[in-house]
């Protein structure tokens, strides 16, 4: 994975509005959760909602779906697992022991 889109996904991971909105989505489950129930889970300001939201779907660890009127956030787990891997697989790459043995 390329570490230019791993860094941008950390980075918006954090500021710690941007990783509370990302962790409830992640909650959610693959159907995701509509931005309104997000707003009011969170009591956030829908104008700050919807700039964290942005970043975060700019940074591709989330998308959306629009159903009628209600738009839902819905976590891209193929990218978080990709951040998850790219760290992990550097883990003790160096040392000689074996990443595997310590990740157990």
């Amino acid at each position: 994975m390329d570490i230019d889109v791993i860094a941008k996904a950390l980075k918006e991971l954090g500021h710690p509005t941007r990783l509370t909105i990302y962790r409830s989505v992640v909650r959610a489950g693959f159907q995701g959760i509509a931005v309104g129930g997000l707003q009011e889970k969170l009591n956030i300001p829908g104008s700050t909602l919807s700039h964290h939201i942005s970043s975060l779907v700019a940074a591709g660890l989330i998308s959306q779906r629009r159903e009628s009127r209600t738009l839902f956030c819905i976590a891209e787990y193929q990218q978080l697992q990709s951040v998850i891997r790219f760290l992990q697989d550097e883990c003790c790459a160096d040392d000689g022991i074996g990443k595997n043995t310590l990740l157990k």
